[in-house]
């Protein structure tokens, strides 16, 4: 009997604990970003780059760089098509570009999108 009541008052202890650290956390959660706080964040020469959708050979290449002296920061790929898939999205060696390859299943080509986030 004593082992039930003594594993029941941790339980209870650790129940009320919880609360209080959930209710902790939920005050503390940061203020919604403004969109001026966002701009103010964004790295010098920030801008979104795209290569509209064309279809090429499957497995074949599709390169996007930045434009001027800019770095990619991140990017992507889209294969669009019936039974397409993305095989690769990935920068480029040089870190100013993105490349995005891909195949559809029962087609010699594949469309193929690419983006990449570009900055001083």
């Amino acid at each position: 009997m004593q082992s039930k009541r003594f594993l029941a008052i941790p339980l209870t202890v650790l129940a009320a604990g919880a609360c209080l650290t959930a209710t902790a956390a939920a005050s503390e959660r940061p203020a919604p970003v403004t969109a001026v706080a966002r701009h103010s964040a964004l790295p010098p020469g920030y801008q979104l780059v795209t290569l509209p959708n064309a279809n090429v050979g499957n497995f074949q290449r599709r390169t996007l760089y930045c434009p001027g002296t800019k770095k990619v920061l991140g990017g992507g790929a889209e294969a669009r098509g019936n039974r397409a898939i993305l095989v690769g999205s990935f920068p480029t060696d040089d870190g100013r570009g993105w490349i995005g390859i891909g195949r559809q299943d029962g087609y010699n080509d594949v469309g193929i999108s690419v983006f990449a986030i570009c900055a001083d």
